[in-house]
Order: structure tokens, then C-alpha cells, then sequence
């Protein structure tokens, strides 16, 4: 599946800003932080990972409707990035 350069350069930006959350949480629990802020933290990153994976089906989807018989020969079938979709909700 084909993802278009200037996602995965806005990929890998909100990803190295998950790192850093992940890495802010691990010190909230070394420093023995409100579990409620913790928590709070915890569903951000979590929030920002599912939209990491929506942005990328999503451009892989749009390369599978503009070319369906490549992407099918690949293993992703407009059906199986569906599946993928389904997986992430």
C-alpha cells in the first residue's frame, strides 16, 4: 500500500511527539503524579496514536481507490483496508 510522502513526514512528527508524551508519563510515575493526570495523559497518546493510524489507511486508501488493480495485486484490497479501519475503531 502506497502512502504519500507528506504523510509519512507528518507521520513520523506525531509520532516523535507521542515518544515525548510517553517519556512525559513515565517521569509523572517516577514522580509520583495524580493518578488522574497520569490517566489524562495516558488517553492523549492514546487518542494521538489512533489518529496516526486513521492518517495512514486514510492515504492508503485514497492510492487504493486511484488504483485499485495495483492495490489488489498488492494483498490490499479496498475490503481488506477496510478491515484495517475496523481494526483501529
Amino acid at each position: 500500500m502506497q502512502i504519500d510522502t507528506d504523510v509519512i513526514v507528518d507521520l513520523q512528527k506525531r509520532l516523535r511527539r507521542i515518544e515525548g508524551q510517553v517519556r512525559g508519563i513515565q517521569n509523572m510515575l517516577e514522580e509520583e503524579r495524580e493518578c488522574r493526570d497520569i490517566v489524562t495523559q495516558i488517553a492523549a497518546v492514546t487518542k494521538a496514536m489512533e489518529q496516526v493510524g486513521f492518517k495512514m489507511l486514510a492515504s492508503g486508501l485514497a492510492n487504493c481507490l486511484q488504483n485499485p488493480s495495483e492495490a489488489a495485486a498488492s494483498g490490499y484490497s479496498v475490503e481488506e483496508v477496510e478491515k484495517m479501519f475496523l481494526k483501529l475503531s
